[in-house]
């Protein structure tokens, strides 16, 4: 049976962020877990699905940035026993998340503990880094998003995503690509991209949101979209007209502008872009 996002109901809206419930070859599991401000929440519909926290052995994480993986020292703390499945490169950063806050800090400024809360230390004894097989999926890296972004493929078809493939709002279809700054890399993620297409997943489950059960057509969308806006950057667009463009594609799809723009929004796809294309320039 295809999976159901648990809605984290980020900032109180629906349909932002979500994490997934699956079941593995050790018991219950969580894919992603949102930030800590939606802690709570996170609780409660674990409680709708006739579970306590303490009745997930473990946590599986695509990448460690705070919209995916910002509870996890938080949900660690209260429940002991918790396995922190994370790539290598991201675990560092659980075990001492102070450089990751002080960058987010410099990005958020005042809104970072709204948006985000806490960010508590994952101990070591709870990090486990990932292999090629976690829990009975398979694992394997796909960067271009974030350099220490993983993918979890079910026996099922199921494809765990994190952002390697992309927000697009269920029941939605436009699918648009998240870059905000400092690791997005275009050429990279188009490998990704390859990747995910030659594992023919059955069906996509989003963070950012819902399941997507077409997965050929919308990893070519978000390919299509993805080269479109780093052209547009790279020919140098300024701010406001990358975001004025990306409004304008949105408002043409018929879709919630709202939503996505909470989940990515676009000034910071731009600065993830115009970062990529200003570290390629030539120096002078």
């Amino acid at each position: 049976m295809p999976p159901e996002p648990l809605d984290l109901l980020h900032r109180g809206a629906e349909r932002v962020i979500g994490c997934y419930l699956l079941e593995t070859e050790d018991g219950p599991a969580l894919f992603d877990c949102g930030p800590a401000t939606c802690a709570g929440e996170l609780r409660r519909k674990l409680t709708g699905r006739g579970l306590d926290l303490r009745d997930v052995g473990h946590l599986l994480l695509s990448h460690i940035h705070l919209d995916h993986a910002g509870a996890a020292g938080v949900l660690v703390r209260e429940h002991p026993g918790l396995q922190v499945h994370v790539s290598e490169i991201g675990a560092p950063h659980l075990l001492d998340p102070s450089r990751l806050e002080h960058s987010a800090r410099r990005l958020y400024g005042d809104e970072f503990d709204t948006l985000w809360g806490e960010l508590a230390p994952v101990p070591e004894e709870n990090l486990q880094v990932v292999g090629p097989s976690v829990l009975g999926l398979d694992c394997f890296p796909t960067p271009g998003h974030a350099s220490h972004h993983v993918c979890y493929l079910d026996g099922d078809g199921t494809l765990y995503a994190g952002d390697a493939a992309g927000v697009r709002i269920q029941p939605g279809r436009f699918v648009l690509p998240p870059t905000p700054p400092p690791e997005i890399d275009v050429e990279v993620w188009g490998r990704t991209l390859d990747e995910l297409e030659r594992r023919t997943p059955k069906r996509l489950a989003l963070i950012h949101f819902g399941v997507a059960d077409d997965p050929e057509r919308h990893l070519g969308e978000l390919r299509m979209r993805l080269e479109q806006w780093s052209q547009r950057v790279r020919i140098g667009a300024s701010e406001g007209e990358f975001v004025e463009a990306a409004e304008e594609e949105l408002a043409a799809s018929g879709e919630p502008a709202g939503l996505y723009e909470q989940a990515m929004p676009f000034w910071q796809s731009y600065a993830g872009l115009k970062r990529y294309w200003d570290k390629r320039a030539p120096s002078v």
